[in-house]
């Protein structure tokens, strides 16, 4: 049974029992601050747990694309050291809002196992919750009565809290859950010991792969459990061990899912999966992350330096980090697997296949840099090697160009990398310790991994400490009848009251979330900033800093909590923040449409800012747009300005409807059955989009790109700015214009003008140049005069009033006119020493000298430092006065 088909009967199968089949979410979430991946099925289903909103079905069934690197749901560090651990995977699940409870989850469950997908019942165990006194909360008898109908007592097993409750996190809804095991061992060795022994164990083929989660309570922040209005069944089995059990496997990698990846990495590597641990390691790294990296950027998040995009970058490193060590590949190639993924999961997860090209072009790039950057870490660790050893004063050593290690620090033994420069190496170039171990070996050294540990260890420290927040429970204030009503479409101020609200406590101080019955505030998403203003009460006023959205919860983020919360209150937008910020969300309308009808239909919006200060819109498009293409974006954008065209909106539309209107949907964006388009001319821009707008086109005023960039491969960046801004932009450059024609005695043509400055400045700087070759030549002649042999080595150091660069290029010069030389040059540049050193070509290999270690020696009498190669190198310092040490202390080495 392949895996297309195991998935497949699993969506019929709970179908069949009247559940509605609805689409994977995004694998990137975007509008709940407390996540930045999907990492479990019930993600998108959370604000029906916390009763943010009403379900517009009891009974659902869906295969969710998941991710899970970060926080308490971490299995990065075990991904292809196991069989069954991954970053991305899929979760086929099912739920029940207040519908079905226990009995039919599991007696559903127990059907779809053993009587539909044939599950052998006697490899096969459940775990109930046994129940804690501290918690007051009793055994799930209710459950294991349930399954003692279908299963003997002796395979139903209890677990404690921390196996057997869910919980969603610190707080919220959670509840027992009931696991199923399942045992893949060989009949020998279940022979030899019970599998019932091995539940929850660890052990990699006694494994669970069906979680039946029953959300009866909420968890509040003091700790205590209270009954929920509703129960709830959030089901979870993990897609990849299911295709392993049914395809008799003891890997999930070993299953249709992974091999065909594994079979192409194994083709490029030139090496056979299955014979080595190590290269096999890497290789199901390598597989794993394809995935993650692949569907974070289908649905919109491409690797950056930043949150989330970190996140992509961390694992798509990793994976080229195995492949460099492990399997040998200098060159970028995790890009070459891509189309075998989506040959595999471009049906079920058509973003995939739509996106094939983007992804392709930015991993490639990614591999690029990155494998560039391994390369400077690599300089990095050689040139920590040669700072480690001493120049051994013995001349003979010297010339040989041997060396000795450092004398023992404290706790780290001889030939011992620093942790901390192993820390550094990892943190900032992405090395993988066991590449710098590897590294260190082939040059007889040792990693000092404690140390490394402790810097691991720190980092942690600090990325918990400033990812802590205390978050207060919910007070509630006045009694919700339905979800929020968002006003602020058609008024900025409006008549509210305060349902609940809570305290959040971070780094940064204390603040106040509110929720209110209605709302004129925009909450942050979609790209638009939250809007600002205040709640005033009587002669009290009360700021409102920000307004974000938490799932569908729109919070007010205030300073201080009004005395009496159960008033009436004013609400009041910042208008001239909004105005300017809708005029820029409607610009980049305009930009979208007017970029795909200058570049092409492959214009995709990637992701956009919008403030009150400018606009930033990211798009699909694989070259840098030339000056002509941004005037005719620029030109067609103020066209439709000018033609002031009114907004039409439709604010509750099938989505259907809507995309047969030709309205854009953004991959990685989460849309309901209802969606708002915003249509600005129906014959250019029609958008699915809930942000605010402006009423016609004509209030945006002007438009003024600012600048075009590439962000990634395939992913162009434009910033641009409207109306006061861009005209502010024109008068600061006006005002320069006429600065200009001022100094200049204001010619007619200011352009030509400038243009002959430029000019003759170039013509002034190459006759510069050849003064300065001149000079080089005249110094050259005079200091070969002064040339001095000594034991038939021509030795010459002297002080030049030369910069660094001429220093060394009058070196070449005086290398190319005499043999044997053996040359120290030093300056003064701004109070600070400069020193070259350049030794022939012949004396490097007959006499074993090394200018770079040399130049190290040197520079201690000017108390700097240096480095370079055999033959030329080069060092600064802070104490010029010791330049007559230096050029005394150049002739030792020929003694």
């Amino acid at each position: 049974m392949n895996a297309k088909i195991i998935r497949q009967i699993f969506l019929d199968f709970f179908s069949s029992k009247g559940h509605q089949i609805v689409p994977s979410a995004s694998m990137v979430i975007k509008d709940d601050p407390t996540l930045m991946f999907t990492n479990a099925g019930m993600n998108q289903f959370k604000d029906y747990f916390l009763g943010n909103r009403e379900p517009k079905y009891l009974r659902i069934a869906d295969t969710q694309k998941c991710l899970r690197v970060s926080g308490k749901h971490n299995d990065l560090e075990e991904v292809g050291q196991d069989t069954y651990h991954h970053t991305m995977f899929e979760m086929l699940g099912n739920w029940s809002f207040g519908d079905y409870f226990k009995k039919e989850a599991i007696e559903w469950g127990w059907e779809l196992l053993t009587e539909v997908y044939k599950i052998d019942k006697d490899r096969l165990y459940v775990t109930i919750f046994e129940g804690d006194d501290s918690e007051g909360l009793m055994k799930d008898e209710e459950s294991y009565q349930y399954w003692k109908k279908l299963l003997p007592p002796d395979r139903i097993l209890t677990g404690s809290r921390k196996d057997n409750f869910w919980e969603m996190g610190d707080t919220g809804p959670c509840g027992p859950c009931s696991e199923i095991h399942i045992d893949i061992r060989d009949d020998e060795e279940r022979m030899k010991v019970p599998g019932h022994q091995l539940v929850n164990k660890g052990h990699p083929h006694v494994i669970e792969i069906w979680n039946l989660v029953f959300i009866e309570f909420n968890r509040l922040t003091n700790g205590e459990l209270v009954s929920l209005p509703s129960k709830h069944v959030d089901t979870g089995m993990g897609f990849e061990r299911l295709c392993m059990v049914l395809q008799q496997k003891k890997s999930n990698y070993d299953t249709d899912v992974f091999q065909p990846i594994l079979h192409t990495i194994s083709k490029l590597a030139g090496k056979s999966y299955g014979t080595n641990s190590k290269s096999d390691i890497a290789m199901r790294v390598v597989a794993d992350h394809l995935r993650a990296i692949s569907f974070a950027i289908a649905d919109g998040q491409v690797p950056s330096n930043n949150k989330a995009g970190y996140v992509i970058r961390r694992i798509l490193r990793r994976a080229v980090r195995y492949g460099y060590v492990f399997l040998g590949f200098r060159e970028p190639f995790i890009y070459q697997l891509l189309p075998v993924l989506v040959d595999q999961m471009g049906d079920i997860f058509p973003g995939l296949k739509n996106q094939q090209n983007l992804i392709i072009n930015v991993i490639r790039e990614e591999e690029t840099a990155f494998l560039r950057t391994l390369a400077s870490g690599i300089v990095r660790f050689n040139a920590y090697l040669e700072d480690e050893y001493r120049i051994p004063k013995d001349r003979d050593k010297l010339l040989n160009n041997e060396v000795r290690s450092p004398d023992k620090k404290p706790g780290v033994s001889v030939n011992c990398i620093d942790g901390k420069f192993a820390f550094e190496l990892y943190d900032t170039y992405g090395f993988p310790v066991d590449l710098t171990q590897l590294m260190a070996r082939e040059q007889g050294w040792t990693v000092d991994m404690e140390g490394f540990a402790r810097g691991m260890e720190e980092q942690k420290a600090r990325s918990r400490q400033a990812a802590t927040v205390e978050t207060a429970d919910w007070v509630v204030v006045h009694e919700e009848n339905g979800g929020q009503e968002f006003t602020g479409y058609d008024r900025l101020t409006d008549e509210v009251n305060i349902l609940r609200y809570r305290k959040v406590t971070s780094k940064e101080g204390a603040l106040f979330q509110l929720v209110l019955d209605k709302t004129p505030f925009y909450a942050e998403s979609g790209g638009q900033v939250g809007d600002r203003g205040f709640l005033v009460a009587g002669d009290m006023k009360y700021e409102i800093l920000d307004t974000v959205k938490e799932n569908d919860l729109i919070l007010h983020l205030t300073p201080s909590l009004p005395e009496d919360v159960r008033q009436p209150f004013f609400a009041s937008v910042d208008g001239v923040k909004r105005r300017a910020t809708a005029n820029n969300h409607s610009a980049t309308h305009l930009l979208h449409s007017a970029l795909r009808e200058i570049l092409g239909k492959h214009v995709e919006q990637k992701g956009s800012l919008v403030d009150e200060n400018h606009l930033r819109f990211d798009f699909t498009h694989f070259a840098k747009m030339s000056k002509v293409e941004l005037e005719k974006v620029e030109k067609i954008v103020n066209r439709k300005i000018w033609d002031n065209i009114l907004i039409h909106e439709e604010r509750s539309l099938p989505i259907e409807k809507a995309k047969e209107m030709g309205a854009m949907a953004l991959f990685g964006e989460k849309y309901g059955d209802t969606v708002r388009v915003v249509v600005f001319d129906k014959n250019f821009s029609i958008e699915l989009c809930g942000g605010t707008h402006v009423p016609a086109t004509g209030q945006i005023g002007l438009f003024k790109i600012l600048s075009e960039s590439a962000i990634a491969a395939g992913i162009r960046r434009i910033e641009a700015v409207t109306e006061q801004k861009a005209l502010d932009f024109y008068t600061n450059h006006i005002t320069t214009l006429n600065e200009a024609g001022e100094l200049l005695k204001n010619p007619k043509d200011l352009g030509r003008s400038i243009r002959s400055l430029v000019e003759e400045n170039q013509e002034l700087k190459k006759q510069a140049t050849q003064f300065e070759k001149i000079k080089l030549e005249q110094l050259k002649t005079d200091l070969l005069s002064k040339i001095e042999e000594i034991n038939g080595i021509h030795f010459l150091a002297t002080k030049v009033d030369l910069d660094a660069d001429n220093s060394k290029n009058l070196a070449f010069l005086l290398q190319s006119s005499i043999e044997n030389l053996f040359l120290v040059l030093a300056s003064e540049i701004d109070g600070k020493a400069n020193l070259t050193v350049m030794i022939s070509e012949n004396l490097v290999k007959e006499k074993g000298y090394h200018a770079g270690n040399i130049i190290r020696e040197l520079a201690k009498e000017v108390q700097g430092g240096g480095g370079g190669q055999p033959r030329i190198a080069t060092a600064g310092g802070k104490d010029p006065a010791g330049i007559p040490s230096v050029l005394e202390r150049a002739r030792d080495f020929l003694k």
